[in-house]
Parts: structure tokens; sequence; C-alpha cells
């Protein structure tokens, strides 16, 4: 099988397809895929924990570093160290984090929409479940560099 249609290579493609819709939306509010990804994950949660927020955005713990700095300094989350255990760092969005989720909600979801528009709903439900089944049969994988 020539690697342009291996699984791999089809997902890259695929997703780059979907991104590049995506990405003119993220920098009208100055933001990197990455930095998006923290933002609205952190956006459905109270506060988690650092390591456990690397896993749930699929970044590095070193890359998430970085990304949780420059949200910090730019005062869109909020950092402190855990009272029962002061290894633990934990984090979550800050009310002018969650003011920049809110104001890009509109955008963003026309982006889905119009992707939706192209592809078709029920082809996008059925994409969904088959990428849940996929995701499931190989189970959980390690965090990936962006």
């Amino acid at each position: 099988l020539p690697y342009p249609h291996s699984i791999p290579a089809m997902l890259m493609r695929a997703r780059e397809a979907v991104m590049a819709r995506v990405r003119p939306t993220l920098r009208a509010y100055d933001m990197t895929e990455p930095q998006w990804r923290v933002l609205r994950t952190l956006s459905t949660v109270e506060e988690v924990e650092v390591t456990q927020l690397s896993e749930m955005v699929f970044l590095l713990p070193s890359s998430l570093s970085r990304i949780l700095r420059d949200l910090g300094e730019r005062g869109l989350i909020q950092r402190r160290t855990s009272a029962q255990d002061l290894r633990r760092g934990l984090v979550s969005i800050s009310d002018q984090g969650m003011s920049l989720i809110q104001a890009s909600m509109p955008d963003t979801a026309a982006v889905n929409a119009e992707i939706e528009r192209l592809y078709g709903a029920e082809r996008m439900i059925e994409l969904r479940r088959l990428l849940r089944e996929l995701e499931e049969a190989l189970g959980p994988g390690a965090p990936g560099e962006d």
C-alpha cells in the first residue's frame, strides 16, 4: 500500500483540510491551534491538573508548559499549586479566557456548520462514529507534539 493511501497519511490530510478552514478564525482571535485546544478544553472544566490536561489536549508536557506560560502571560488562564500536594499544578480558564472563548464561538460554530454542509450531516455523524470506534479499537495513544 503506497504511503499516501495509508490510514496515517489519509488522517493527516483530512485533519489538514479541516484545520485549513479553522485557522483563519483562530488567527482572528490571535490563537494557535494548540492554544485553542487548551483554552477550549479548560472552558469545559472547573480546574484540572496539568498532567491530566496534557492527556486531554494531546500535547507533551514540555509543549503544554510553554503554551500555559503564554496563555498565563495573556491573562487567559490561572495556575496554582494544589494545597494537598505541592507537586501538583492546577490550571483553570480565567474570566478573560472564557470571554475570548465565548466571543469566538459564533465564528467557530459557523466554520463547523460549513464543514458539515460541505460533507453532509449524516456523513459527519457516521465519521464521528467510525473515528470513535477506531480509537476504542486501538486504545489510547500517547500525547504528541504539535
